[in-house]
This record gives structure tokens, sequence and C-alpha cells, in this order.
């Protein structure tokens, strides 16, 4: 199973965004008519359900680049979802959609995964965000991929926007990360010690038909071999522009900070499975309010505390990648609460899951997270959605 090469530390990023219907802020299944009014375009893709359309950058050196990627193809589908009376929205999960009739794309790898999953695969109602990062060296990828995972639940955390399932409010900050392990290839990684060792595993995995290649390992950390990166799929999808770049900015310095390790010839700490486990499960439930496990000692400690103390360590490795401005926007989301908190602030306001559909509309118009005063003010105003406009993007920093 060859690994690509790929420069160290690009990044790609892809954000899945959900069409809604203007009217009835319900989901909307016009994927297929989108995408067929967008024509051929690298940025825009169709996913497995007909109500979501997939954003994705370029390879790019800079998170900057990513969005800018990202905010260029938002600004060409407005066209062509207004006619349509179809807004643009983003979250783990949609506030009150019935995930029973939604319909799935007709492509034989989604069939085939509904049929063997049934009602698990063909509710599979969530949205994500996922960001790649090149990884230079083969033998650097599984090391980096078991001390990602003692932090993959710090950001699971800080992006959890899907407290509700089918109108119901579940008591999780993050319900897409418990619907999304159902799935037979999906949820925490194993951590093997070798290449050799994963390639047996994928050649296992295929004589026994329990995949046909590596793509249906759909782990919240995987190696991408066809693309020479790692790739973190364990976030929510970002309600905005800023914490996607928030999201992406921490995932790459995490990842630089891990192979520079690597090349000082540091041993990198990995968490025992079930520690990974007990993390995703909290970070699942707690969300911002999570204690969560830190390294392979059992030392335990609030989620907040670890990102403030992340940021601060980080930071230089941000300055070195010109990703500087976008992580230190994490402290926006440490300010105004992760998604779900606004979410279910909106709709205890409104006594409506409605609210927190319109939130979400006015996040990805504003591009940023709302505060606790704004959504206030805007519960009180109705949260009215108006003309749809391009996000606004963060400013690039200067090098």
């Amino acid at each position: 199973m060859p690994f690509a090469r790929s420069e160290r530390s690009t990044l790609g990023v892809e954000w899945e965004l959900q069409l809604v219907d203007r009217d009835s802020l319900d989901l909307r299944q016009c994927a297929a008519d989108v995408l067929r009014l967008v024509g051929e375009d690298p940025h825009i893709h169709g996913e497995m359900m007909l109500n979501t359309v997939e954003l994705v950058s370029g390879a790019r050196h800079t998170v900057a680049e990513c969005i800018e990627d990202i905010a260029l193809a938002y600004g060409r589908l407005l066209p062509i979802v207004e006619p349509l009376r179809v807004e643009l929205a983003s979250a783990g999960t949609h506030p009150f959609a019935d995930p029973l009739v939604q319909k799935v794309t007709d492509a034989e790898r989604y069939a085939r995964l509904v049929e063997r999953t049934r009602l698990w695969g063909h509710q599979m109602l969530i949205f994500g965000t996922h960001v790649h990062v090149g990884i230079e060296d083969r033998s650097k990828v599984l090391p980096i991929l078991s001390a990602l995972l003692t932090r993959t639940a710090h950001l699971q955390c800080l992006s959890a926007s899907s407290p509700f399932w089918a109108g119901a409010s579940t008591g999780y900050a993050d319900n897409r990360a418990m619907m999304f392990q159902q799935l037979p290839t999906a949820g925490a990684p194993h951590q093997l010690d070798s290449w050799e060792e994963l390639e047996g595993f994928v050649g296992d995995m295929v004589h026994t038909g329990v995949i046909e290649d590596f793509t249906e390992i759909r782990w919240d950390v995987r190696p991408s071999p066809r693309l020479g990166t790692i790739e973190v799929r364990s976030c929510d999808a970002a309600t905005n522009l800023v914490e996607l770049g928030g999201i992406a900015a921490l995932t790459q310095c995490l990842v630089e900070d891990f192979s520079r390790r690597l090349d000082r010839g540091e041993e990198l700490d990995a968490l025992p499975p079930w520690y990974v486990n007990e993390n995703k499960w909290r970070s699942a439930r707690y969300g911002m309010d999570a204690i969560l496990i830190t390294d392979s000692a059992g030392t335990e400690e609030l989620v907040t505390d670890t990102v403030e103390r992340m940021l601060t360590e980080l930071a230089p490795v941000a300055e070195e990648l010109g990703c500087e401005a976008e992580l230190e926007s994490v402290r926006a989301t440490l300010a105004a609460g992760a998604s779900y908190q606004r979410q279910l602030a909106a709709a205890k306001a409104a006594s409506s899951n409605e609210a927190a559909m319109r939130l979400l509309m006015e996040e990805v118009r504003a591009g940023r997270p709302l505060s606790p005063a704004e959504i206030t003010a805007l519960v009180s105003d109705g949260i009215r959605p108006g003309p749809v406009a391009p996000p606004r993007r963060p400013s690039r920093p200067r090098h």
C-alpha cells in the first residue's frame, strides 16, 4: 500500500454544508440539481446524502489559502441556490430534520453501505469537517496518528455542534460522534506499530469483504495513502469560517509539532485504547465541560485549560506555518462557547429548535461565532433570515 509523496505540513480542508429550505428551514434533497448547475468544480463535491454539498480546498501551504478556496467556492454556490430558495448552513446535525426521510445519493458505494448497515447506514444525517495534513515520511504516519489521539477529543469538544437529533435535545454536545461510530469501520482508529501491520490489516479487511479499498475505513483519524496525508475526521462541521480556520490551524500545528519531536528523536506519547475511547465519549457527552485524559499516565484536565495551554505552546509553530491569526481565533470559541452551547441557548430562548437553525444560517453569513448577547438580540428579533450573502473571511496574517 504505497504512501504518496506530499510536502510536509501542507494541508487541505473539507467542509460539509447543509442545503436548507428557506421557508420550512428543513433540509432539501436537491444536491443533484445544485451540482448539475455548478458543473465541473474541483472545490464543490457531492456527498452521501442529497441534502449535502461539500466544499474542498486545494492542497495549500497555509490555512488562509484553504479558507480562501472554500470562501470562493461558497460564493460560487450562492447564485445557484438563491433561485431554488435554498440556504447554506452547517453543523454536525440539523436541529430538527427527520433522519429517516433523507435520500441517499445514487452511487454504488453508498448503496452498498446502506444495504450492509441498514437502519444505521440510512440515517447518517451528519455533517463533518475533515483536515488533511501532509506527511513527508511514511515512517512518521503511525506515531503521529497515535500522538494525535491524545488531542483529538479536544478538537471534538471545540467543534461540537450536534446537540439535537430528529428534533430532540440529546444531552450530548456531539451526537454526531455517537451516530457515526455505529458504522462498522468508523470510530477510534486501531493504533498499529508499523506500516506493514497496517497493510496486513487492510488486506484482511479486503479479503473478508469488510471493505473494497482503504477509503472505506472511516476512522476518526486515518492515513490517506493516496494523498500522502494524515486526515483528522473527528470534528463536527464548523458553523462558520472563523471556527473552520481555527480547527484547521490547531490540527496543522499539532501535526507539525509532533513531526518536529520525531525529528529530535523523541518518543511520542500515546494513550491506551481504553483512554482514547473514554475521551471520545466524554467529549461527545460533555463538550467544553469535559475533563479529559491528557497522557498515558492518566492525567486529567478540564478541556478548556488544556486548549489554553496548547494555544500558547503552539504559537511559535503557528507563526512559522503562517497560521497564527487562525490559531488565535480558537479563542473566539472559548469566549462565545462551542456551537452546541450557542444552539441550545437560542433554542431555549425561543422555545423552538427553529431558532437554532436560524442561528446556524446567521453564523455562516457572519463568518464567525455569534456572542451570547448577539444570540439574545437575534432571538428577540425573531432571527429572520435575510438575503444570502458571502461569509466574511478572517483577515490574513502579514509576513
